[in-house]
């Protein structure tokens, strides 16, 4: 069984195809949100002890938690 923590943001489709959240964050949180997915695809390729490619990376498989800190799931390709 794979569990994750709850994130009250959902994922990063639900956050970008909804207008009232999309007109309420300034391009810096829209660029922290692309700086956090590159760093959690630059651990999982190059500085994870296992190599990870995950194959199926997609806005519906990105989580973000309360402070819309995006966190990659949904490993079944990998």
């Amino acid at each position: 069984m794979l569990v994750y923590e709850y994130m009250p943001n959902k994922s990063l489709d639900a956050y970008l195809f909804n207008p009232l959240d999309r007109e309420h964050h300034s391009w810096e949180k829209w660029f922290n949100i692309i700086e956090g997915i590159c760093r959690g695809l630059l651990y999982l390729h190059r500085d994870s002890r296992l190599r990870i490619i995950h194959r199926e990376l997609k806005p519906s498989n990105i989580l973000l938690d309360e402070y819309l800190n995006p966190k990659i799931s949904d490993f079944c390709m990998a």
